[in-house]
This record gives C-alpha cells, sequence and structure tokens, in this order.
C-alpha cells in the first residue's frame, strides 16, 4: 500500500473535523461524596485509565457542591480546591480552581486535551484550611473518548 492509498484509507475511518477514529468508544465516570471539615486528603471523584496502546480525549468536567446546588450565586467553594489531574499532575488551566467552573448539570465548555497512550485521568477535590467548618456533599464527573492506536503495536504499518 503506498503512502496515498494509506492516507486515503485513513481518511475514511477518521473524523473530518477533529482527526479521531470513528470507531472511538467514550469513558463517562463521576461520584459523590462526603468532604468532612479539616484539611484531609484527595477525594478522587471521577477516573479513567487508558490501556496500553490506547490514546484519547478529555472532553468534558463537570463539578457538583451543595452549596452551589442551594444558591446558584455560590460559586465560590472556600476550603475546597479541584483539580484535574492527567499522570497525577495537574492540567493546566486547572491548576489551583476554588469556584464552580463547570456547573453539574450545565453545558460547560468543551475542550479537547490529548491523552497520551495508558495515561489516566482523575478529577478531585481536596479540603484545605479555611471554609465551612460542616461536612459537604461535593460530586464530579468527566468525559471523553479513547481508541485503539496502531502506532503503538498495529502489526501491520505502512512503508512510505
Amino acid at each position: 500500500m503506498t503512502a496515498t492509498n494509506f492516507t486515503e484509507a485513513s481518511s475514511k475511518t477518521v473524523c473530518t473535523d477533529c482527526g479521531i477514529p470513528l470507531d472511538a468508544r467514550h469513558f463517562d465516570d463521576s461520584s459523590f461524596q462526603q468532604v468532612d471539615p479539616g484539611p484531609g486528603p484527595d477525594i478522587v471523584l471521577a477516573s479513567f485509565e487508558l490501556q496500553l496502546q490506547y490514546c484519547g480525549v478529555l472532553e468534558y468536567f463537570s463539578q457538583f457542591c451543595d452549596t452551589f446546588a442551594k444558591d446558584n450565586s455560590q460559586v465560590q467553594t472556600p476550603g475546597l480546591r479541584w483539580l484535574v489531574l492527567v499522570n497525577d499532575r495537574t492540567l493546566y488551566p486547572y491548576l489551583d480552581v476554588e469556584w464552580i467552573l463547570n456547573p453539574w448539570g450545565y453545558g460547560s465548555f468543551p475542550f479537547r486535551v490529548r491523552l497520551d497512550e495508558g495515561a489516566s485521568v482523575k478529577f478531585v477535590v481536596r479540603r484545605v484550611n479555611g471554609g465551612t467548618s460542616s461536612s459537604q456533599t461535593v460530586g464530579g464527573r468527566i468525559a471523553g473518548r479513547y481508541w485503539y492506536n496502531p502506532a503503538y503495536g498495529d502489526a501491520w504499518r505502512p512503508h512510505g
């Protein structure tokens, strides 16, 4: 197969807008947790781990905090830090989010963050000093797509 034929064949199997394979699968994970008063460990609200030879895209995350759910003007979440982690590193620009950026149940601004082979994604919340002195219910959700990437181990590779 020539390079031209390979390009023609691959163009029929990927989206012409975003380049993601048409047979990509979706991932979507979420949970609700109680955050007790006082500093504590990270609480994982949602996570997904790609298998080896798979890559993907993180497209969406959303947050829930019972204070915000009662009053939409309570956007700030004092004492809570929301973090999106890829391979245990904070994803820029979500380095130190202290407010409801993408409210649960509302459409948020979509984004596309490429996930390398075998990447792990976590959405966590951390209680830090300050904030409320009572327990809070929080929730988080992540969603995206993933697909097998033949560049990481397919038996057939085109010769150019």
